[in-house]
């Protein structure tokens, strides 16, 4: 008789949910150009609904190891699923009027974002070191294509290329660190075998520290800490915006995941050995990532630095190894998803408006003619540089606090100053917003096309909104878009205001870990 494996079909329903949505939404990519649209992205809103539904379903479960112990589902998977099933809804109202999406396929540009949402959802709950890689390249491959796809522009073929080499990079960086690993714990692939394996007496063992720094560097790629950030500015610029904006939060909320899950887990013997180096590349990368925005004129290459100071402020709640640092780390998370989607949703409207692509010229005097807009992307600015009153000052306080209770109160100090030093970039934005006069295209330029701003085939005009290559209306005049920012902008607010909601949330991240962590 034939023992068939127990299977957790609650736990891994929201992974069918997704699963089922990317064949049907790939086989709706057959139809005509006229259905695909809208077609394609009701199916996408709607298995990133039931999937986001049957994760809320399963936050209050008992925690489920799934697939042989290779997946886990629990607080901080759930958490961080999600969070990235909220940024990809986000993003698909976005997609309407994009013409990278456009010109790729709806279908196939939908199919390929399931995809790696798909990837990271996986990446959260992976606890073996097969199913971390796996679920690492699903995560990547999707993206490596969404960056170049939009092909008639140059910059954004260099984004992809580029990410696809840095990508490979540390992936293969990764993977070799988890192949001294699997050898300096006894060929434990388990991280729960591996931190046994490794014990006390192997805890400084020079196999298993190449192996950590290894790791630990091919993950540092992933989420942009510095030294391994080079590539996201240029990357950020190149891709098209809606999935510069998926890229910036979704998928440093999955590596942020399985970073704590396999730190923590897997490497806690070490941990001695490892926090004093992540604490060092924290600071590090909060200077870096701070003092690099401060002279970028392009938007995107100011949120892409921006995201480089915000790793190293999220890296700090990771690497104290507490339940308070884990629920600051999944909060700012939360918050960071909501504020940097409203920020990019906006520049996305506006280099469908104007012939000035994503340059801070762009935004000039919005606070006029667009207040809206303006009003959002001025929250979105003070609250990254986390002014009080919005959920940026809560997430860096918690995050504070979180660094002073695990006795790295410098950190704590780098955390205050990085976010003052960012004042100056972000009022930057802020001043052209409202205390600059909107630019007059020459008479020259007022009917050029948008090719020598890099997104050929989307004639702009002076007080025109752009318009896609079918003609449709550009997302700054698509209600559906406007609303989704203006949601994002609103719980940025409300949750800096009332942020109970948001902290009862993130607290079911350290619950999920809470037998791996130390106490505070």
């Amino acid at each position: 008789m034939i023992e068939t494996p127990a299977i957790d079909y609650g736990a891994l329903s929201p992974i069918i949910a997704l699963v089922a949505g990317i064949c049907v939404v790939l086989l709706v990519g057959l139809i005509g150009p006229r259905g695909r649209r809208g077609l394609s992205s009701a199916l996408t809103l709607a298995t990133l609904a039931a999937a986001a539904g049957l994760l809320v379903w399963q936050l209050g479960e008992p925690d489920a190891d799934l697939v042989a112990g290779a997946l886990r589902s629990d607080g901080l998977s759930i958490t961080i699923g999600l969070i990235v099933v909220a940024a990809a809804a986000l993003v698909v109202p976005l997609q309407l009027r994009d013409p990278a999406a456009e010109e790729a396929g709806f279908g196939e540009t939908h199919t390929l974002l399931l995809g790696s949402v798909l990837g990271m959802l996986l990446l959260a709950e992976a606890q073996n070191l097969i199913s971390f890689f796996v679920a690492l390249e699903l995560l990547s491959i999707p993206l490596y294509v969404l960056c170049g796809s939009h092909r008639s522009r140059s910059r954004s073929l260099e984004s992809g290329l580029k990410y696809l080499i840095v990508g490979s990079i540390g992936s293969a960086t990764l993977l070799y660190g988890s192949a001294f690993i699997y050898g300096g714990s006894g060929g434990a692939t388990d991280f729960t075998a591996i931190a046994q394996g490794i014990g006390a007496d192997l805890a400084d063992d020079p196999l298993v520290l190449i192996g950590i720094a290894l790791v630990a560097v091919g993950l540092a790629f992933k989420v942009s800490i510095a030294p391994f950030h080079q590539w996201t500015p240029d990357v950020y610029e190149g891709a098209p915006t809606p999935i510069t904006a998926f890229m910036a939060v979704a998928t440093k909320a999955a590596a942020f995941a399985v970073f704590a899950r396999f730190f923590i887990t897997a490497l806690g013997p070490s941990a001695d050995q490892w926090q004093p180096a992540l604490a060092a590349l924290a600071a590090v990368t909060i200077v870096v990532g701070n003092v690099g925005a401060l002279g970028q004129d392009s938007l995107k290459r100011l949120l892409g630095y921006s995201g480089v100071a915000q790793a190293g402020y999220m890296l700090t709640g990771l690497l104290l190894g507490t339940v308070k640092g884990i629920d600051a780390l999944v909060f700012y998370l939360a918050a960071y998803m909501l504020i940097n989607m409203a920020a990019f949703a906006v520049i996305a409207v506006r280099e469908r408006e104007t012939a000035y692509g994503d340059d801070i010229t762009a935004v000039q005097g919005i606070g006029k003619d667009r207040p809206a807009l303006a009003w959002s992307l001025t929250i979105s600015m003070l609250a990254l540089a986390g002014l009080p009153g919005t959920a940026g000052f809560i997430g860096k306080l918690f995050l504070i606090e979180a660094a002073v209770a695990g006795n790295y109160t410098w950190l704590g100090v780098f955390i205050v100053v990085g976010s003052m030093i960012s004042l100056v970039y972000y009022l930057r934005v802020v001043a052209a917003i409202w205390m600059r006069p909107a630019p007059r295209l020459a008479p020259a330029m007022a009917g050029a096309s948008t090719e020598a701003a890099g997104e050929p085939g989307l004639p702009r005009r002076t007080g025109e909104p752009g318009r896609t290559p079918s003609g449709a209306p550009s997302g700054g005049r698509c209600w559906l878009v406007l609303g989704a920012i203006l949601a994002a902008t609103a719980a940025t607010v409300a949750f800096g205001i009332v942020p109970s909601p948001l902290i009862d949330f993130s607290a079911h991240a350290g619950e999920g870990l809470a037998s791996m962590l130390g106490p505070g």
